[in-house]
């Protein structure tokens, strides 16, 4: 059992592991028969719980409560015991692999450690443990008959487990990459610090069998990785689940500021028969607002068609061209030319359209490029190609 100078760390990880666990159980009560998630949900209420029940208030409520001293020892134990299981069936449901190798390690797994902690809970009630141990249990009680056998028991269940999570995670994040690797790379460490932390309290148990006295070790020193380590597992979970959907969010967003340019030419351009719906930004999803301003903007660019002039665009190519530019790009500069053009004529002659029209050339992934066209250093020199089309317009 753990113990520290405060109980606020416990705490704040279990809740935060509790609440997870809570949000996902609609997602289990719809797929019940979705593996990965059973252990998904396994793992973050074992990890929770044994957060809250380490803590050393926790413990020493859980024994005044029951009136059986040391209760709290077997309670713990058996819960790491759980969580080691559960990280290693999620280990191997999220790794892909054939089926039938998935669902033999996953029932191997289970019903090795389902096993060791019914022993645990089992050689705890066959042992004798008398003196009330909060913080030093496993080695006050390291040479206690069938207690010191549930001590190793567990600590060895756990360091086996953990160790076999750290290296499946270091190997498969070579194979994956995005979130999902950086949440490997994280559980990775995360579980050698258990590992480390098993280690510790193992030689402060091997000491006491030799004669030795390095108890420090069990309540001074081991409690330190606790903490740190449950946190950097729940990130390291949390981080392939939510990576997906904020670099979404974060892509939306990007697209919103890159189009920023364009959407302040074209916002105040009238648009008959297109519906504008205020979408104010603080409380419109980033979705549903790029889908706003991407109909905005194409609307707008609809509207301006009749002002659109080819002498425009014609002569903004041929200078970009001249000015060093690739032909692909030089095209969406001419655009953003005959936008500009076509957007003054618009404010300047309203209700007087030229005779001639032409077809809308964007498609739906031009738009960012013509906005950063907007935005480039050479955007003001853009409005002088309006002087073909004036000219013309004067000739006629």
């Amino acid at each position: 059992m753990t113990s520290g100078p405060s109980n606020l760390g416990f705490y704040l990880s279990g809740g935060i592991l509790l609440l997870v666990c809570a949000l996902k159980i609609p997602a289990l009560v719809r797929r019940r028969d979705d593996p990965l998630l059973r252990a998904a949900c396994l793992l973050l209420f074992s990890a929770g719980w044994l957060m809250i029940l380490a803590a050393p208030d926790s413990i020493a409520g859980l024994n005044r409560l029951t009136g059986i001293p040391n209760i709290a020892a077997p309670v713990v134990y058996a819960l790491t015991t759980a969580f080691s299981g559960a990280s290693l069936v999620l280990i191997i449901n999220w790794r892909p692999a054939p089926p039938e190798q998935t669902q033999r390690l996953t029932r191997l797994w289970v019903t090795a450690y389902g096993l060791t902690a019914l022993a645990i809970v089992a050689l705890f009630w066959a042992g004798k443990a008398p003196v009330e141990q909060p913080t030093l249990f496993d080695a006050y009680y390291a040479t206690t008959p069938y207690l010191r056998e549930m001590i190793v028991l567990y600590l060895v269940a756990q360091g086996m487990a953990m160790t076999v999570a750290s290296a499946l995670c270091w190997r498969w994040s070579g194979e994956v990459d995005g979130s999902l690797r950086a949440g490997l790379r994280i559980l990775a460490p995360a579980y050698l610090i258990i590992v480390c932390y098993d280690a510790i309290r193992l030689t402060a148990v091997t000491a006491r069998w030799t004669g030795h006295d390095l108890d420090y070790l069990v309540d001074k020193v081991s409690p330190l990785l606790a903490a740190p380590a449950c946190l950097l597992g729940a990130l390291g979970f949390a981080v392939p689940l939510i990576g997906p959907r904020v670099a979404e969010t974060a892509g939306i967003l990007r697209q919103l500021w890159q189009l920023q340019p364009l959407w302040r030419t074209l916002r105040n351009v009238p648009t008959p028969g297109a519906v504008r719906v205020s979408l104010p930004w603080w409380r419109t999803p980033p979705a549903v607002l790029l889908t706003g301003r991407k109909t905005m903007l194409y609307d707008a660019l609809l509207a301006l068609t009749p002002y659109y002039d080819a002498a425009v665009r014609e002569a903004a190519y041929h200078a970009a061209l001249r000015d060093g530019e690739e032909d692909s790009s030089a095209a969406i500069t001419a655009d953003a030319a005959m936008v500009l053009v076509a957007r003054e004529r618009q404010t300047s002659t309203p209700g007087q359209l030229p005779p001639a029209t032409r077809s809308l050339p964007w498609r739906a992934h031009d738009l960012v490029l013509l906005s950063q066209a907007l935005a480039s250093p050479g955007t003001r020199n853009l409005r002088e190609y309006s002087t073909p089309s004036q000219k013309a317009a004067h000739h006629e």
